[in-house]
């Protein structure tokens, strides 16, 4: 690898607009936190999951806040502790997009199949939360962590650029799972999809009433729309970094160009924000409800669709099984 490029100077017109990323992406995951508590009713097994990715993108939020703030210009205290704490949400937060995906996969195609969902949170908790805490210690305990000229990052601390293994530990504390994220949303959204689609030719079989096709057809074409959204949003929001992470490692200088800067600094802080959008103001069930409540209107009663995870359907003459999927339910990234 190259010798590390010059420092990447934060102008403050770049630093407003990574900050007011970081307020928006934590008032959207506090939000998402907000609409979980309030109804009871809409703690599918799916939005628990997402309960958990909201945590730690605003934990994720709050230590990019502070690391952009501060704009470190050389490693102290409080930088690798911002740097401890942006690192463990951040691979946190890339597991638990994952899990979630996993879990609507196994829940929806193999659920006869598919293993017991309390074992299944348990082995998600395990390791969305345990394998990025022991990468995170390791790196702090071995010193990786440290000022990183903001040419891998937007003012805050990652990985200390002059540390011989500095490649081999940015993978480890984030790339690596964030590039296999990139192949498996992408991938496992895709079988949903498939699946959602064949079942919903069975279910056109077996229930022609045009009433009923017609529910069904709309159902399926939001569900269709969110399981497509979900992986090109992580990705379009991830990418930027992704793009500056091998501009270093080439040492380019186009690493310090003010676009792709700030697209980095709203791609890398911007993740809960965007999960409140598609699962809070898009979705037509909490939507309603918490624009009732700001209005100070009654709530329309709760559907018992919306409370559970999917529900099977009936055969097909193939013999597979479909699933029969609120599109309202299905959960992010």
């Amino acid at each position: 690898m190259p010798p590390p490029a010059p420092p990447t100077v934060l102008v403050p017109s770049e630093r407003a607009v990574v900050l007011l990323s970081c307020v928006l992406s934590a008032l959207g995951s506090g939000l998402l936190v907000a609409t979980h508590a309030l109804w009871p009713d809409l703690r599918s097994r799916a939005r628990r999951l997402l309960l958990f990715l909201s945590l730690a993108d605003l934990l994720s939020a709050a230590s990019y806040f502070y690391g952009v703030l501060q704009d470190f210009s050389a490693t102290s205290w409080d930088c690798v502790l911002q740097g401890a704490l942006s690192t463990f949400a951040n691979t946190s937060s890339f597991f638990w997009t994952v899990a979630i995906a996993l879990y609507l996969y196994l829940s929806i195609v193999r659920t006869p199949r598919g293993p017991r969902a309390g074992r299944l949170l348990l082995a998600f908790h395990v390791v969305s939360w345990g394998v990025p805490l022991a990468i995170t210690v390791a790196a702090v305990i071995l010193k990786k962590i440290g000022y990183d000229a903001s040419d891998v990052s937007v003012g805050w601390c990652w990985i200390d650029l002059e540390a011989k293994d500095r490649v081999l530990w940015m993978l480890l504390t984030g790339k690596l799972w964030e590039l296999l994220a990139y192949v498996m949303l992408p991938v496992l959204y895709l079988l949903i999809r498939k699946h959602i689609n064949r079942a919903h030719q069975a279910l056109s079989e077996y229930r022609p009433i045009l009433s009923e096709a017609h529910r069904l057809q709309h159902h399926s074409s939001m569900a269709d729309k969110k399981l497509v959204l979900i992986p090109v949003i992580f990705i379009c929001l991830r990418v930027w970094s992704t793009v500056r992470f091998v501009l270093t490692l080439c040492g380019s200088p186009a690493v310090r160009a003010p676009v792709l800067v700030v697209l980095h600094g709203i791609g890398n802080t911007f993740q809960g924000g965007a999960n409140c959008i598609m699962f809070v103001l898009c979705t037509r069930a909490v939507r309603t409800r918490l624009f009732s409540l700001c209005c100070c209107c009654p709530a329309p009663p709760p559907a018992q669709s919306l409370a559970g995870p999917p529900e099977a359907s009936a055969p097909s003459r193939t013999g597979d099984s479909g699933a029969q999927v609120d599109p309202d339910d299905l959960p992010h990234t």
